[in-house]
């Protein structure tokens, strides 16, 4: 629950110094609080921090590090704005993150190849190598590899199409809350690829969860992640039904983007396993989900 109250005076008046008057916000979001400082210069990175601490301190607050709030994730963050990649940084390891940095893509790139991180947040406008590009090369050359969080200013369906078609597991728009970004860390942390020996069937499709590969008849399909992940909870459900909100909840930790990029995963998914001459195995129901099985008389 959010909540807004002004710091106590001393805490503001200990803080303000050369300002001519400083009012302090603290924001509670989950039992975290941040502070937002009015009517007073810019504050720095490391002097936020210390503002938060006291402000907190001064409301009675927990410190933000004993909060139970996230696990630990190994991150790579990729960001080539060292304004943004200090504040970032500091937000990641403050929650308990372990976190490694690259300032473009070429080296995060090989970063990514190189390192055991479980979750990748990448800026999509990086020089020596765009993020789009890296994280196709980074599919490529390594498959399943760390988990993809796309930091993007474009906001188009468009661009969220492309994004997921790299290879990204999901996506977030500038400017975002701090609190958006580590819950959707911790979401994709929990998702993170084990190995796995099983293997779902239905009718003659065949996907194998340890190697990741999926057979309609024999003949191998390629999917992108996310499809993958969708195909995955709708076998394991067949044949019942698998309702739009519980692959959104799965997908995006109910951080959904527009309704129609779901759709579109779908789209792909059905063009890739219902091939002419073949029973149709993937069906929509209307206003409630998808289910994937053989429909009576097919």
């Amino acid at each position: 629950m959010l909540a807004e109250r002004e710091a106590p005076a001393p805490a503001a008046q200990e803080l303000a110094q050369n300002a001519r008057k400083t009012v302090y916000v603290v924001r509670f979001f989950m039992g975290r609080a941040s502070v937002r400082a009015t009517r007073c210069g810019e504050l720095s990175i490391p002097r936020r921090f210390e503002v938060e601490s006291a402000v907190r301190a001064a409301c009675g607050a927990p410190p933000r590090w004993e909060a139970p709030y996230f696990e630990a994730v190994r991150i790579l963050l990729i960001e080539d704005s060292s304004v943004v990649r200090a504040n970032l940084t500091e937000q990641l390891e403050r929650a308990g993150h372990e976190v490694d940095v690259a300032i473009d893509g070429r080296s995060g790139l090989l970063l990514a190849l190189a390192g055991n991180h479980d979750v990748l947040v990448l800026d999509l406008g990086l020089p020596r190598l765009d993020g789009l590009e890296l994280c196709r090369k980074l599919r490529e050359q390594r498959g399943s590899g760390p988990l993809v969080l796309m930091l993007t200013a474009r906001d188009t369906l468009e661009d969220k199409l492309e994004g997921f078609a790299a290879g990204a597991d999901d996506y977030l728009v500038k400017p975002f809350e701090g609190a958006e970004l580590l819950v959707r860390i911790q979401a994709l942390a929990r998702r993170s690829t084990r190995a796995e020996s099983e293997v779902l069937i239905v009718e003659d499709l065949r996907y194998d969860l340890g190697q990741l590969r999926v057979e309609r008849a024999g003949r191998a399909l390629e999917l992108n992640r996310v499809g993958l992940r969708i195909l995955r909870e709708l076998m394991s459900a067949s044949p019942r039904v698998v309702t739009r909100e519980h692959l959104e909840r799965v997908l995006w930790d109910g951080f959904s983007p527009e309704s129609s990029v779901l759709r579109s995963h779908i789209y792909a998914l059905r063009k890739a396993i219902d091939v002419d001459g073949l029973a149709p195995l993937v069906h929509t129901v209307r206003g409630i989900g998808y289910r994937v099985a053989r429909e009576d008389g097919a």
